[in-house]
């Protein structure tokens, strides 16, 4: 089930899916060494990686580890696009992504995002000014459309490969419905009709069935999961394994998740620096400890630590009995 981005080859095409403020460095690393074919930064403002602010420049910080990462870039104007194309392409990004599918607001009145589905003109000019800038391959993530009335996905894609992109990914929904509702896995199949390129089904795949049912209804080339990996870094191998031999795989067990978990906290305090990263962590911790017994009154207590020590001290404090009770 192979993939080929233009020279880069995909062996296993499960992705994991760009997100905002959850896709950085440490999150992507954990998840590329549980075995992700390609992972994809949050998304970057173009402008912003040519200003080279702190944070863009953090954002798309990439490692050995990741390779091949894929650096995901918004914006509204083609010279911009390109210029921060070839910046990424120094900076030895594997592949460049570009955003016509962010709902948030800020984005899309900038022009930028999914409001690009509106201009489909203008959509194949920032496209095709992207591609011609770097010798890197280009892919582009959208939504259905704007909304109900306007599933223009499927033309979008034309104009994307006629432009030179290698894939394409599709959120199952349009921009209005930003994350309500369920994603339409059957449109993205006239997508996948429309081209000859790779396409990736996205939106609302959690677990086995989701995987089964999203590439029967798409015939999609692999599947890009997001909200998925909340907390289950580890569900990007247990949908490589199902891919594969068509058998659902347990979760690590406890002793592992901790584990993984303290790797997790550890990397984005190397990563942030102690301030920036207890805060940034919390999610993170939430999501890991999700479902289990007390995990509610954990996050209320370790939610309240600063200090890192404390911190890691008190979630090894929570597994621990944990662990000991599924071992007895």
């Amino acid at each position: 089930m192979a993939i080929n981005i233009g020279p880069v080859e995909i062996i296993d095409p499960v992705i994991l899916a760009p997100m905002s403020g959850v896709t950085d460095m440490p999150f992507r690393r954990l998840v590329k060494r549980f075995g992700a074919g390609l992972v994809v930064s949050e998304m970057i403002a173009s402008e912003a990686m040519i200003r080279a602010t702190e944070r863009s420049q953090k954002m798309a910080t990439n490692c050995a580890d990741e390779f091949p990462m894929s650096v995901q870039l918004a914006g509204c104007e083609g010279a911009k696009m390109a210029q921060a194309a070839r910046l990424n392409e120094d900076r030895g990004a594997a592949i460049i992504d570009i955003n016509m599918g962010c709902p948030v607001k800020k984005v899309v009145n900038g022009h930028a995002g999914s409001s690009l589905m509106r201009d489909l003109d203008h959509a194949g000019e920032l496209i095709h000014a992207t591609v011609t800038a770097v010798s890197l391959p280009v892919t582009l993530k959208m939504r259905l459309g704007w909304d109900d009335n306007s599933f223009n996905a499927p033309e979008l894609a034309k104009i994307a490969e006629q432009a030179g992109i290698k894939l394409i990914a599709v959120h199952g929904r349009t921009r209005c419905q930003f994350y309500k509702g369920h994603a339409n896995w059957k449109k993205v199949g006239l997508v996948k009709k429309a081209v000859s390129l790779p396409v990736i089904v996205n939106g609302d795949i959690n677990d086995f069935n989701d995987i089964k049912q999203s590439l029967s209804d798409s015939n999609a080339d692999g599947v890009m999961i997001g909200r998925g990996t909340y907390g289950k870094p580890w569900f990007i191998n247990q949908a490589i394994q199902y891919l594969r031999t068509g058998e659902e795989t347990a979760p690590p067990p406890l002793d592992v998740q901790l584990a993984t978990l303290i790797e997790h906290y550890e990397d984005m305090l190397h990563h942030y620096g102690v301030e920036a990263a207890v805060r940034i962590a919390r999610k993170h911790i939430g999501w890991y400890t999700k479902g289990l017994h007390g995990s509610a009154e954990f996050r209320n207590d370790v939610n309240r630590q600063d200090d890192p020590e404390k911190v890691k001290a008190a979630i090894k404090a929570f597994y621990l009995p944990l662990c000991e009770q599924l071992a007895a």
